[in-house]
């Protein structure tokens, strides 16, 4: 090889290092842990059919297989996966393409609608990839970002802005979620369950394209709150609901002076359930909460929200103004009592309800109640609650601490051998 074909060779690779900026050191770095998520969901159509004969007898059905669309990460080299709960929802078949081509099916291992979350695992031989999972709790605005996923069905796309804004809270369908990461980089349908990524190649977020019309706003669910979801969907099966026996209300200008608060945003607790976990910290009513972790309460239903959002035996640090003074509390919810059920469809359903064949089985009324005015009687069997089958007192907890936070419940009310639907004010 002549000297100057050598020299151009080495003055060709020298370029090409030189253009390896942090940027690209990150993609190669994870993009072989970043997966294409692939479902398919059957959908049934109910219509009738335009003869004279069928239009006047039971309604027709029609079954069609629907096609999904997501990302993913590996973050364990024995295949777990960790993607969007809303990317695999009401999926009937679930596979996931890998890095090197393979597809494979999976599994999922549980999942949770509140914290958009899902953990998947894959069989294959050998050890995979796995990405590393780093920290949120540190995370600066307008520091740089990766966002790696599959955009509208186009995989393994790149996209770089910074972190925009930290603890947004974002309304999607019925649902209130919190704590978001904001950043500008693109993140569009198909994106949704990729890693977000800091410039040292660490997992700071999952990516979750949750407002389809936003642009250059995307969001992601910080990576702490994903390593608690996780450990929690792989050891139970399920994020077990925590409680925390407290409730606040709005704080109104008058309020603020007499509490001789000064600022526009927190949440005044007018509530504390003796021997709940509120109580065991010390909250007392007329404290005003002023942070969950690191994040600011803006008002009465963010606290709600972030509430909602914690896990059981997961200790959160909160920032209270009490009497002048702003204190740090450690606040360690418990999971839901079954008692606390009871007691809460009895409030807010007025109904009383035992296990017995077929489901459960109401045992009264309250009279005055919206139950009582639609008509239900002791002897209904209440078969489904939100769609969800409720044979047994813990299915039955499940269903209605899923609840927790929506304006109505649909139940699936079975008498005499047939069954009805109706909705009820929750």
């Amino acid at each position: 090889m002549s000297h100057l074909l050598m020299v151009a060779l080495s003055l060709v690779s020298g370029d090409v290092n030189s253009r390896r900026s942090p940027v690209v050191q990150v993609v190669e770095k994870v993009s072989p842990a970043v997966v294409y998520v692939g479902t398919v969901s059957v959908v049934e159509t109910r219509f009738r059919s335009r003869s004279f004969e069928d239009f006047f007898f039971s309604p027709q059905e029609e079954r069609r297989a629907v096609e999904g669309l997501g990302s993913g990460v590996i973050i364990d080299a024995a295949g777990v996966i960790v993607t969007n709960e809303h990317v695999i929802r009401g999926a009937s078949e679930i596979h996931v393409v890998l890095a090197d081509g393979r597809q494979v099916d999976a599994e999922v291992i549980g999942s949770d609608s509140d914290a958009d979350l899902a953990v998947l695992k894959i069989n294959v031989k050998g050890p995979l990839p796995a990405a590393k999972l780093g920290t949120s709790s540190d995370l600066m605005i307008g520091e740089s970002v990766v966002a790696i996923g599959s955009p509208l069905g186009l995989k393994k796309t790149v996209t770089v802005g910074v972190v925009s804004a930290l603890g947004r809270t974002i309304k999607s369908d019925d649902r209130v979620l919190n704590d978001f990461i904001q950043t500008d980089a693109s993140i569009n349908p198909g994106n949704s369950g990729g890693p977000l990524l800091n410039i040292d190649g660490e997992v700071i977020g999952i990516n979750s394209a949750i407002i389809a019309s936003a642009q250059n706003i995307g969001f992601a669910i910080p990576v702490d709150k994903v390593r608690r979801i996780v450990t929690e969907l792989t050891q139970f099966g399920k994020v077990r609901a925590a409680w925390v026996g407290l409730d606040v209300q709005p704080l109104s200008l008058e309020l603020s002076r007499r509490l001789g608060w000064d600022r526009t945003f927190g949440a005044l607790i007018n509530v504390v359930e003796d021997g709940s976990p509120a109580a065991l910290a010390g909250f007392q009513r007329g404290d005003i909460v002023m942070q969950v972790g690191t994040t600011q309460i803006e008002n009465a239903d963010d606290l709600r929200s972030r509430i909602r959002g914690l896990t059981a035996k997961s200790p959160v640090q909160m920032k209270i103004f009490r009497a002048g003074q702003e204190l740090a509390v450690e606040l360690t919810p418990i999971e839901f009592p079954q008692k606390l059920v009871d007691s809460t469809v009895w409030d807010r359903l007025g109904l009383r309800l035992k296990q017995a064949q077929g489901g459960m089985v109401i045992t009264a009324v309250r009279p005055g109640t919206p139950a009582s005015r639609v008509g239900l009687e002791p002897g209904d069997a209440v078969v489904r609650v939100n769609q969800m089958p409720v044979g047994t007192p813990d299915a039955f907890k499940e269903a209605i601490v899923q609840a927790r936070g929506k304006q109505s419940v649909l139940l699936l009310v079975k008498r005499g051998g047939r069954g009805y639907y109706l909705t009820l004010p929750f």
